[in-house]
């Protein structure tokens, strides 16, 4: 299963993508964290629905120093991905 996010909010400058990947290792969920230019966090996850759901709901609130405004959620098709990594 996979799905593609967009966090929107307080959220770079904050270790957000560091605490994602922390938190998507310990869901053993694969994929990739980033920062975008519009001063979002994107990141695309694969996994068991049930690590995905918990990945969501974790994002919903955020790491701490962070303010979630709200999450763009979509269906990806599944790449493979062997680990989970932040890119740029």
């Amino acid at each position: 299963m996979n799905r593609r996010i967009k966090v929107h909010g307080k959220v770079q400058g904050v270790f957000f993508r560091k605490n994602t990947q922390q938190k998507a290792l310990e869901l053993d969920l694969k994929g990739w964290v980033k920062n975008e230019d519009d001063g979002t966090v994107s990141l695309e996850i694969e996994g068991e629905l049930h690590s995905i759901l918990a990945m969501q709901s974790w994002l919903r609130l955020g790491p701490p120093n962070s303010q979630v405004e709200y999450l763009e959620i979509s269906q990806g098709e599944e790449q493979g991905y062997q680990d989970f990594l932040i890119l740029q």
